[in-house]
């Protein structure tokens, strides 16, 4: 049974930073992307980053871009999001969900499982 685990969100203020973690099991497969994506309250999930694991290709939404990275652990599942430079605007749940193919999917509806979540919220 495949199973994702986020963890490390919590309080923050803004300008400051946080690690989240994406702990995938429950499969052997190398080809497959974990994509993180938030939620925040009244507003549709929004597609945050990915990394395909086949090549190591990685994405950003725009909002996004030169503040949070996306790492994976050499060897291992473990995908990692370093928010840094926070805004209050970026308070929200965030997931990771996983797609099994040799690409990053244009749209979450394509991620086959998905974790609970963890929640960050920014304080200004």
């Amino acid at each position: 049974q495949v199973h994702l685990v986020e963890s490390g969100g919590g309080l923050v203020q803004s300008g400051g930073s946080l690690r989240l973690s994406c702990a995938p099991s429950g499969f052997t497969s190398n080809y497959y992307a974990i994509g993180w994506f938030r939620q925040a309250p009244g507003k549709e999930r929004e597609g945050v980053s990915c990394i395909n694991n086949s090549d190591g290709t990685i994405h950003y939404a725009d909002s996004v871009k030169g503040r949070f990275t996306i790492s994976r652990e050499n060897g291992k599942k473990m995908v990692y999001l370093q928010l840094d430079s926070l805004k209050p605007e970026d308070t929200a749940v965030y997931s990771c969900g996983i797609f099994f193919g040799s690409r990053c999917p244009r749209s979450d509806y394509e991620y086959e499982f998905w974790g609970q979540g963890t929640q960050v919220t920014v304080s200004s």
